[in-house]
This record gives structure tokens, C-alpha cells and sequence, in this order.
């Protein structure tokens, strides 16, 4: 698989992610955008031995969209220090599967993780494991019961969009693992997971220039 590159340089690489690839995957028979940059790298590379390739961030295997990768450790320890800082600005297009009450919101939830299940669920402050979630949403345009939203993440914790919108009624469309758990009454729509990690803002770890990467996907909607 050719991977879809928008930017490389020494320090960094920042590709597309396809949806149902993995970002990364311990099983060995399946590709994976680690996997699948590595070789890339070392199919250029003069030198014998593995590249260097660090992971900042990850996207749901179900879904679309923009990644940055880091090629030094310098560049993964600025990047990461970024990312735990809320420097990165990690914008998404949602499909939802009903329309939300309010236009334009912010959600604050506290999540818990289950890795039995490798799902993830709101709950208070004091459940063990718990992690504060923080997005904000606002409604672009709806067309019958369905809503097309732009969400920016502020934190960045497992399956959080997807948890948080169906919290409120509104699950991502073609989300099965959340619908059903959605308090409102959101129908289900089939297909793939409708949403798609569309721009990603940062500072370049070698020279603090500001990067700002867009995708625009083919959106059914």
C-alpha cells in the first residue's frame, strides 16, 4: 500500500490515514500506517536497519484523516509536548444521526475506559480510571434528521468524539458500538463510520513555524 504523504521533511512526516487501517496494530498480519510509513522510509533510505518512526497521536481504525508522524526523538519529545499541552488543533467533520438540541456547544464529560470490551463510557469524576474529556461542536448544516458538525478536540481520550456524541443523542452515523448505547433517539444508520479527522495545527519541533494540514473527504452528505 502507497502511503498518502502531505508533508515530509527530516524532522516529521503527515500523511491520510484510510478508514478501517489501523494507525497501529499488534497483530503482525495486519497492515498497519506504522507498518506501512516504515517501509516507505526505509525503501528510500541508503542505510540498513529499521527507520526511526514515532507515533504522536492515533484515529480510530474507522476512521479518515490526518496524522502526524515524528522522524527523530527530538521532533516525537516537541511533538508529544505539544499534544499533552493542547497545542495541537485537531479539527473533525461528524456526520451525526440525529440533530443536537443546541447549534453550538461544549461537552465536558469524564470517560473510563474497558479494554475487555475496547469501548469507553461516561461516567463521574470519581470512577476509578477516570479521564476528563473536553470537545467542542457546532452544527454546519443538518438535512432531514441528520446533522453535519465540525468538532475540535481539546483532550484527546479513546473513542472520545464518538462516547460524547452519543451521550448527548447523537451518535456518529454508521456507528453501531455507540448507537445502541445513545440515550436519544438517534436511528441507526448503516455503512461506514461517518467521520473524518479533517485539519491539524501545530508548531514544526525543529523551528517553531506554525503547520496547519487540511483534508477534505468525500462526504455522503
Amino acid at each position: 500500500m502507497k502511503p498518502e504523504i502531505l508533508f515530509e521533511d527530516r524532522h516529521i512526516l503527515v500523511c491520510i490515514k484510510p478508514a478501517g487501517v489501523p494507525t497501529q496494530s499488534r497483530q503482525i498480519s495486519t497492515p498497519d500506517m506504522v507498518s506501512i510509513l516504515k517501509n516507505h522510509l526505509h525503501s528510500r533510505q541508503a542505510k540498513s536497519g529499521e527507520p526511526y518512526l514515532a507515533l504522536i497521536h492515533r484515529l480510530d481504525q474507522p476512521v479518515e484523516g490526518l496524522l502526524v508522524f515524528a522522524k527523530t526523538p527530538a521532533a516525537a519529545k516537541s511533538l508529544s509536548r505539544q499534544l499533552q499541552a493542547s497545542g495541537f488543533g485537531k479539527h473533525y467533520l461528524a456526520v451525526l444521526s440525529a440533530v443536537p438540541g443546541q447549534t453550538e456547544a461544549d461537552l465536558e464529560d469524564y470517560l473510563v475506559k474497558d479494554g475487555r470490551t475496547n469501548t469507553s463510557r461516561v461516567c463521574t469524576s470519581d470512577t476509578p480510571g477516570a479521564k476528563p474529556a473536553r470537545l467542542h461542536y457546532h452544527v454546519l448544516r443538518t438535512r432531514d434528521s441528520l446533522a453535519l458538525a465540525e468538532i475540535l478536540l481539546d483532550t484527546g481520550r479513546h473513542h472520545q468524539i464518538r462516547v460524547q456524541m452519543a451521550h448527548i443523542g447523537c451518535p456518529i452515523a454508521g456507528d453501531a458500538k455507540y448507537t445502541q448505547a445513545s440515550p436519544g433517539q438517534a436511528r441507526s444508520i448503516s455503512g461506514p463510520l461517518r467521520l473524518y479527522a479533517v485539519k491539524l495545527s501545530f508548531c514544526h519541533p525543529a523551528t517553531g513555524e506554525p503547520l496547519s494540514f487540511c483534508h477534505t473527504p468525500q462526504l455522503p452528505f
